[in-house]
């Protein structure tokens, strides 16, 4: 008489015919009942039969969900934050507030006759805080229209409507504000932009702020022209407890820089990678082509890579950001914007401007000197702080 096997047996000690033999003499099966697990919670139980190997599928599925709920995560603590910040955000757009509070003065005693007058000084007060003649006219016949038709009556509900306006252009055309990280460690993030736009500024401030949402992250000194670049970083990789890729030797290609860092990022478990890139004329062709040839580095190493490409912007010059957006997002394809310097400015209308031209959203604006100054952008919040 066959004595049952030991439920510890393994069938591999077996050759198949064997195995199949004592599987139809005696009547027991094999079930694989994986323990609870989070990492699980959102995929589908999977019965798997008496020869199947469950190991390999299920570590790939734990990947996956893994990583995927973390980068995941990630966004959503970063754009919670941006509603827990929005006195920053008030404070950064002091001067693009105090531009257009004019407007408030305009419909203090706005009444029907007064209406063509009104609409006109609008128009201009938009105008000075850089909406752009495009989006200024759309946002001021749409309003001569309503009151026109009697569906507004008073200046509060024409400033209502000024804002939602103002809102619907933000939300309807760049409402992806969040980070997409994909699914794949390592995410990688290019920040691209011309010269003394802020860029590596802006990505030491962004390395503080996901490494504090406990991300690991690495960072690849990938301008490889500036002189004072790398040194520059190496300073912001230490004030934020990073580690840091630089070129081993003096006139390394970009691309190579930022394919060493990434596979490093691949090998060593980094969460993200974040690469600076030199500053470039968006004129000059032969430089952003070199951009392609990084693009196509960091793919190299990680399929889908770089999941984000931010173009970083100075606020400061208004609507003549706009050539740089087009020029930077046909070459590159642009994934998001890094509006900085907005503090300094009154021109936060070009944050409209940008968005509503090329339907790129905004995903951060640099709202002073500070560390923690990268702000998560909230287009909500933003139509306060300049209509408050």
């Amino acid at each position: 008489m066959l004595s049952t096997p030991s439920p510890s047996l393994h069938l591999t000690q077996f050759s198949l015919p064997r195995a199949i033999e004592m599987a139809s003499s005696t009547q027991f099966s094999l079930t694989f009942k994986p323990s609870p697990s989070p990492l699980f919670s959102n995929f589908p139980r999977t019965r798997f039969g008496p020869f199947t190997t469950a190991r390999p599928i299920a570590s790939r599925f734990k990947v996956l969900a893994s990583q995927t709920g973390f980068f995941t995560r990630l966004g959503r603590l970063i754009k919670e934050k941006a509603k827990s910040d929005v006195e920053k955000i008030f404070s950064g757009f002091s001067k693009t507030r105090d531009n257009l509070a004019v407007i408030d003065e305009l419909l203090l005693y706005w009444n029907l006759a007064d209406t063509d007058r009104v609409l006109d000084e609008l128009e201009e007060a938009l105008l000075v805080s850089d909406f752009g003649p495009r989006i200024t006219i759309k946002i001021v016949e749409r309003l001569r229209e309503d009151i026109l038709n009697g569906k507004l009556k008073s200046g509060s509900e024409i400033k209502d409507a000024l804002k939602k306006s103002v809102l619907d252009l933000l939300t309807t055309k760049g409402s992806n504000t969040e980070l997409r990280l994909g699914f794949r460690k390592p995410a990688v993030i290019m920040i691209v932009g011309v010269n003394g736009g802020g860029k590596t500024t802006s990505l030491g401030k962004l390395a503080y702020r996901l490494k504090n949402e406990g991300a690991k992250i690495l960072m690849a000194a990938g301008d490889t022209f500036r002189a004072a670049a790398s040194d520059q970083l190496e300073i912001w990789a230490e004030r934020t407890g990073c580690e840091i890729v630089v070129a081993e030797k003096e006139n390394a290609k970009a691309s190579s820089v930022l394919s060493q860092a990434v596979k490093r990022g691949k090998e060593q478990g980094f969460d993200v990678v974040l690469c600076d890139t030199s500053g470039r004329l968006h004129t000059n062709y032969s430089l952003m082509e070199e951009l392609i040839a990084c693009k196509k580095a960091v793919e190299k190493v990680v399929r889908g890579a770089p999941n984000e490409i931010l173009l970083v912007l100075d606020g400061n010059t208004g609507l003549n950001m706009l050539p740089q957006a087009r020029e930077f997002n046909e070459v590159v394809g642009i994934t998001g914007f890094i509006l900085t310097k907005l503090d300094g400015s009154a021109r936060g209308g070009c944050v409209v401007s940008v968005v509503d031209e090329l339907g790129i959203p905004v995903k951060f604006v640099g709202v002073g000197e500070g560390v923690e100054d990268l702000q998560p952008f909230d287009a909500e919040a933003f139509v306060n702080a300049i209509f408050s």
